[in-house]
């Protein structure tokens, strides 16, 4: 089975030996140029012995080491994560539990990250409570679980030997400059420019339909996914208008969900991939908890305040938030209190239904999660290099088999 080395000098100046065969020197400098990209631009190589990183008793499988495949699995997950965390971040600082947990946290894996509180934004943590109470406290938890889920697998494949992943030099992006946010700290992410699908909604609520089935579905929320929304307050002028607010809170709470439904997706997709039981074990774990996110998301969306036909002072984009429990939505496929996934073919239309996360098709999984990204809105503003090392990550962990290689 095929072992994961960190990039080295070493390595790269032995493979570029000269060729006799033309076709075979064309793959090798195609490779040389891609491992020296990728380790310029955010995949390192390990730097730190196994032993402090791991705890005692801990047992590693296939000898110590991972294969190339599922090295490239959870290097694509670990990418995956720091943007998540970036994300959450954004959205803790304005509307998180302001305790100091999540900051000092994030302080210490994020050079120059702030480790004290900002004290949020009042109006706008208001506006998000109007879908839950506790949204607030759920804002923090999810972002410390993405945090530390990033780290440790980070820990976890340097440990290991393997190259890890690092998108700080990427940390570009403006803040918003809102009370509560870390105005001066540079983002991975955009939540101000936010096409958000939410087809997850009916997904979930079919009985009949699959997207590994080739099935399409349509948006809860169809005007999220017309024009580009912020969800996040830009400036204290957003706040103003006690309607765009809340109208810029909905925003939040139908993205909170479509983030997480992704990861659920996923984790699902990438374990399919793995072929050593530890790295299979990590991808069933950590999912776990992206399909706990998912659900507590789910549910609180469905609060959302109606709002109808409500213009962006800025961008002159309309959002119109329906009250889903009335026509011409209501019924089982849309009543808010439905967040259980309802049975849907699996497999094949020739079995019963089956309550399942969906998609799980594995074919092309992780570059469908950065085109969905993509799509999203949330790397308008970042640079070329930033997407050709997600689309490489990508391609890598696509092309991981479960012998390893």
């Amino acid at each position: 089975m095929s072992k994961e080395k960190p990039p080295s000098t070493e390595v790269i100046a032995k493979t570029a030996q000269p060729s006799t065969n033309h076709e075979a020197d064309s793959q090798l400098s195609k490779q040389i140029r891609r491992r020296s990209f990728l380790r310029g631009m955010g995949v390192a190589g390990a730097a730190l012995s196994a032993a402090p990183l791991l705890r005692v008793g801990a047992r590693a499988d296939d000898g110590g080491s991972l294969s190339k495949g599922d090295a490239a699995l959870l290097r694509f997950v670990t990418a995956a994560e720091i943007i998540e965390s970036d994300i959450w971040l954004q959205y803790n600082e304005l509307a998180g539990v302001q305790d100091g947990e999540v900051s000092k946290l994030a302080s210490q894996l994020i050079p120059g990250y702030p480790s004290q509180v900002t004290g949020g934004n009042a109006a706008y943590t208001e506006a998000i409570k109007q879908l839950d109470e506790d949204m607030d406290q759920y804002i923090s938890d999810n972002t410390e679980d993405e945090l530390t889920h990033e780290n440790f697998l980070n820990a976890y494949l340097s440990a290991k030997g393997a190259a890890t992943v690092n998108l700080d030099a990427f940390r570009t992006l403006p803040s918003s400059q809102a009370t509560g946010a870390n105005r001066n700290f540079g983002r991975l992410t955009n939540l101000t420019q936010l096409s958000v699908h939410t087809d997850w909604w009916t997904r979930y609520r079919s009985r009949t339909r699959n997207p590994d089935l080739g099935d399409k579905f349509p948006n809860a929320i169809p005007t999220l996914a017309v024009g580009q929304h912020t969800a996040i307050p830009r400036t204290d002028s957003d706040v103003n208008d006690s309607t765009f607010l809340q109208a810029v809170a909905n925003t939040a709470g139908f993205h909170f969900p479509w983030i997480e439904q992704g990861g659920t997706s996923l984790y699902a997709e990438q374990a399919q991939r793995a072929s050593g039981t530890e790295a299979l074990r990590i991808l069933l774990s950590i999912g776990g908890t992206e399909i706990c996110h998912f659900q507590t998301w789910h549910d609180k969306a469905g609060n959302a305040p109606p709002l109808n036909h409500v213009i962006d002072p800025v961008t002159g984009v309309s959002v119109t938030f329906p009250d889903l429990n009335s026509p011409p939505f209501g019924g089982e496929n849309f009543q808010t209190n439905l967040i259980m996934p309802e049975p849907t073919v699996f497999l094949s239309r020739q079995f019963p239904p089956c309550s399942i996360i969906r998609p799980t098709e594995t074919k092309g999984a992780a570059m469908g999660a950065v085109n969905a990204l993509t799509g999203d809105g949330l790397f308008i503003g970042q640079s070329a290099q930033f997407m050709q090392l997600l689309h490489d990550l990508a391609s890598d962990a696509d092309k991981a088999m479960r012998d390893g290689h």
